[in-house]
């Protein structure tokens, strides 16, 4: 497994998307158990995408393009309601530092069906994991298998330090009211916004 696998993995999964936006705000409203959870059920939505790259049901997302429409227009609409759920007054997003906290359940959940509507993570394993493969390997299976390993360790790690982080400044926003506000309206927004580019960019 190469170094520079290693390192394009790791700026992959820094890099902000839905998963980590989700995270941030499962820290920040439940505290360390939610984004743990959160981080959890982002890195298990992976799952699904990674065994149709490697079976190679990517193919026929690539060649069938009505198949590719459907999963992502089912993603535009989920992250559509994510973003109602966080603009309602007791949604998804409310920082109380004694209110009920979410299942851990809900919030796997949700975090799984965050990223399994992603029809982008099927593609992005098919386009980038062929690039890494030793064409003199002749268990390139093996090997696909073990960088989608690698890949999900390094997401689970990076989405539990984005929420770790979050749980550990809810205390100084919840005492700030117009924060939680302006935070919740604007993580509805970047979720309406990843619906939006979802939508618009071509396969």
């Amino acid at each position: 497994m190469s170094a520079e696998f290693l390192i394009t993995a790791l700026v992959i999964a820094i890099l902000p998307g839905a998963g980590v936006f989700y995270t941030l705000a499962s820290g920040l409203s439940g505290g360390h158990r939610a984004s743990f959870a959160a981080s959890f059920g982002g890195t298990l939505g992976i799952v699904p995408h990674m065994l149709a790259a490697i079976s190679g049901l990517a193919v026929i997302l690539h060649t069938h393009s009505y198949l590719f429409e459907v999963l992502k227009y089912a993603g535009v609409v989920y992250l559509i309601v994510m973003a109602w759920n966080m603009l309602k007054s007791k949604g998804s997003f409310t920082i109380e530092l004694n209110s009920p906290p979410s299942s851990s359940r809900k919030i796997i959940v949700s975090g799984v069906l965050l990223n399994i509507l992603n029809p982008k993570l099927t593609l992005f394993f098919f386009a980038l994991l062929p690039q890494f493969i030793n064409p003199n390997d002749n268990d390139y299976l093996q090997e696909m298998m073990a960088m989608s390993a690698v890949f999900m360790l390094i997401t689970f790690i990076v989405f539990i330090i984005y929420g770790v982080f979050a749980s550990s400044i809810r205390g100084y926003i919840v005492t700030r009211p117009h924060l939680i506000e302006i935070m919740r309206r604007c993580f509805a927004g970047i979720f309406l916004l990843l619906a939006i580019k979802l939508a618009i960019t071509p396969r």
